[in-house]
């Protein structure tokens, strides 16, 4: 419970918020579908009266506009000399959406296509078994002129800010700007991604080839990065589509550790299908910027929530979803209130 100075200068009490933070995150860990504040207000308990779905509503727009908060929760999960450190992006599918803020037009890997949505980027921290995410970023350059590759930068530096001494960062060819290699490596950190076939390299000192033209053994080469330094690339050929093509600045890596990293890599997209699963991060509906990025807030709160769990009883996501659920159908069933 706070105060407030009024016009004439006297202080007054407030009263508590009706609905907290830990309010919502119970809300979406337990619902499937509806997420919307109007919902949430029928589910919350409120002590003598219905909580109003604007109590729910203030709530969002109260959340901070900074990631520390999401940090502050997740620390406590990692260690920052160990692990990995991964930094993807995701399109919150919003296809209905004409009326809501941040909603624009992005590619979308689950649907292979340009769709409309919200571009959420993330940097996750894993050592294979937790998956915790550390850091995000929304991308809307009509609003913040920033593009991809600058909240890239931003969320590398705030990661050193925060001490992070990962044994790699892990990133998609988008990212792979000579800008953002030499970045990584200003910061003494190591990196892993793929490289787009066309990116010109120097395997013999004589002149630069597109990375797909180059001989590559299973074990790797060292080869000199235009513009970087040198580095070493690894084919993976695959039977149905275009071979892939991965560099590290790990010069004495194996095969056996860029599989490593690949597969360290993947857990961003079980992150991704997580939070839309299980945490209803698409399904706010309302219109506001400042509602839709304190919903995404609070999704990702319900993550660390459900991962914290996992961690320590070995529950996954979408079982202790269903134990909810289990547990209310039982009730219902011994004691059917219609």
């Amino acid at each position: 419970m706070g105060v407030r100075q009024t016009r004439n200068g006297d202080w007054t009490r407030l009263n508590p918020p009706k609905c907290t933070s830990s309010n919502f995150v119970n809300f979406l860990i337990s619902t499937y579908q509806a997420c919307s504040c109007t919902e949430a207000s029928r589910c919350l308990p409120g002590e003598s009266e219905t909580i109003a779905h604007d109590s729910v509503k203030r709530l969002l727009e109260r959340q901070p506009h900074h990631t520390e908060a999401l940090y502050n929760e997740s620390k406590r999960l990692i260690r920052v000399d160990e692990g990995v450190l991964v930094i993807d992006d995701s399109t919150l599918d919003k296809p209905y959406a004409h009326q809501i803020e941040l909603v624009t037009r992005h590619w979308s890997g689950k649907h292979h296509r340009v769709v409309q949505g919200i571009n959420l980027i993330s940097t996750i921290w894993t050592d294979g078994s937790a998956i915790v995410p550390v850091d995000f970023r929304i991308y809307h350059p009509d609003k913040d002129g920033k593009t991809k590759n600058d909240h890239f930068s931003d969320m590398l530096r705030a990661a050193n800010e925060r001490k992070f001494r990962p044994g790699c960062i892990i990133f998609d060819s988008w990212y792979s700007s000579i800008e953002n290699l030499k970045l990584i490596r200003s910061l003494k950190l190591h990196w892993c991604t793929r490289l787009k076939s066309n990116r010109l390299v120097n395997p013999d000192h004589s002149h630069n080839h597109n990375v797909s033209e180059i001989d590559i053994p299973p074990e790797g080469r060292v080869v000199h990065l235009c513009q970087y330094g040198f580095i070493k690339v690894f084919r993976v050929v695959h039977p149905d589509k275009e071979p892939e093509h991965w560099a590290t600045d790990i010069l004495d890596a194996s095969e056996s550790d860029r599989k490593s990293f690949k597969d360290l890599g993947w857990n961003i997209e079980e992150y991704h299908r997580g939070i839309k699963q299980c945490c209803g991060i698409e399904r706010c509906q309302g219109r506001k910027e400042i509602v839709q990025r304190g919903h995404i807030l609070l999704s990702l709160l319900a993550f660390l929530r459900l991962e914290s769990h996992r961690l320590s009883t070995g529950s996954s996501w979408y079982e202790s979803k269903r134990s909810i659920h289990r547990s209310a159908s039982s009730r219902f069933i011994a004691s059917p209130s219609f």
